[in-house]
């Protein structure tokens, strides 16, 4: 080992010189200029941490998660230490795909963007990061990719994925800790890390991990812990304010923007060409409210959820974003009728949860005594509850945000909720 690099929270990451030549690689090094949370900032202003950061509090996770499972015979009948390098060099590379608010655009679900893991795949597969991976780290670029991008046959490589990428994932460890560490909340901080680690074991299969019934509250604090700060802060209204209005400018400049090249940047020089681009239209009024000197967001003007208004959350969740763009249009001429003004089309947003759900948590438990494994929302109401009744049903609502002028004088009208309601049911 050639040193060590400490991160939040006063944590060091082990390097090794084959460690270090992947961290310094150009495609690894763009990282460092783009932000893990991006807009989150804009309402939690610390939470300025990079994808960097993460990247290496995820391979660290990786370390501990190897170290555990090493004393597991099971684990250790199926995983090789070249396999075990694998996932490590997979870790260390799975967010090298990511361009700036790369999560939110990719929810629009348009045809011509890529989605991160599959621009991760092709920067592992190529240059300077695959000769590394080839010469210093013994390995096939195209597995590491293979991993990363969830492209895995045989028992061996659906262990290895399901750390990298599923319920209890080294991924998901990371990230809840370092988000709510920086957002500066406490909800991901307490789920009892190690003693998550200390309890995983193989399932019943043998192709994925579990956990021991000595993990169950610890994976439990985990589901809350997703759970709250889904609602608090990734979904926050004013987070989700800036998401909307950001999704809608991409979404009127998309055909003025060279997305094979916008993909590549780093934050600033993405923000920049999305300036560019918007001046003299419609979309320059949304990317100013974000990104310029005075934040102006849009206001929310009604919300609905799953269990409150269920039939007009049905009637918006999950649906094409195009789809979305053709409501909001036809809600801003009702307000124009209503209000006697013209609302334009930009001027009203509907928000609501993508058409991608997200990774339900759905784990087995061992119980050694008895030698039997159960479904983790068997035998805890917290996971039943928050994490297999469709997680994202509870966490994201639809809302619709107008421009403040427009919300000033919309929810001064007595009959706002039925003229809204009618045109999102035509």
């Amino acid at each position: 080992m050639s040193g060590r690099l400490r991160i939040p929270p006063g944590v060091d990451v082990p390097l090794t010189p084959r460690v270090r030549q992947l961290i310094d690689a150009a495609g690894f090094r763009r990282l460092t200029l783009i932000s893990q949370l991006g807009l989150v900032r804009l309402v939690y202003p610390a939470a300025n941490h990079s994808r960097h950061e993460h990247s290496l509090g995820v391979f660290l996770a990786a370390i501990e998660y190897l170290d555990h499972l090493a004393a597991d015979e099971r684990f250790a009948a199926a995983v090789t230490a070249k396999d075990a390098e694998l996932l490590l060099a997979a870790a260390l590379l799975h967010d090298i795909g990511h361009w700036p608010f790369g999560h939110p655009l990719e929810d629009l679900g348009l045809p011509e963007i890529e989605n991160h893991e599959t621009l991760a795949a092709r920067e592992i597969a190529s240059g300077q990061v695959a000769e590394v991976l080839r010469n210093e780290w013994r390995l096939d670029p195209g597995d590491v990719a293979n991993l990363v991008n969830g492209n895995i046959q045989g028992q061996t490589h659906r262990i290895l994925r399901s750390i990298l990428s599923g319920p209890i994932d080294v991924d998901k460890v990371d990230y809840l800790m370092r988000d709510s560490l920086h957002a500066g909340v406490p909800y991901g901080q307490h789920f009892d890390r190690r003693r998550l680690i200390g309890s995983l074991c193989l399932n019943e299969a043998g192709d994925a991990l579990a956990i021991t019934d000595k993990g169950k509250t610890a994976a439990e604090m985990m589901v809350f812990a997703r759970y709250v700060m889904f609602s608090e802060v990734y979904w926050h209204h004013a987070v989700r304010s800036a998401t909307a209005m950001l999704q809608r400018a991409f979404f009127l400049l998309r055909k003025k923007l060279n997305l094979d090249s916008l993909v590549m940047l780093t934050e600033q020089p993405f923000i920049d060409a999305l300036i560019a681009a918007s001046r003299s239209t419609s979309a320059s009024e949304l990317i100013d409210g974000i990104f310029g000197p005075h934040r102006r967001l849009y206001k929310r003007l009604a919300q609905y959820s799953f269990v409150e208004d269920s039939e007009l959350y049905r009637q918006l969740a999950r649906r094409p974003y195009g789809e979305l763009v053709g409501i909001a249009e036809r809600l801003a001429v009702t307000l124009s009728s209503a209000l006697g003004t013209t609302v334009a089309a930009h001027e009203v947003l509907v928000d609501a949860p993508p058409t991608q759900l997200e990774v339900a948590f759905n784990i087995q438990v061992h119980f050694a005594k008895q030698n039997v494994y159960r479904p983790l929302g068997d035998i805890s109401p917290v996971v039943r509850t928050l994490a297999l009744e469709q997680f994202d049903n509870y966490v994201k609502r639809v809302r619709i945000f107008v421009h403040s002028r427009v919300a000033m004088q919309a929810r001064k009208l007595p009959d706002l909720e039925s003229r809204l309601g009618e045109t999102i049911r035509r």
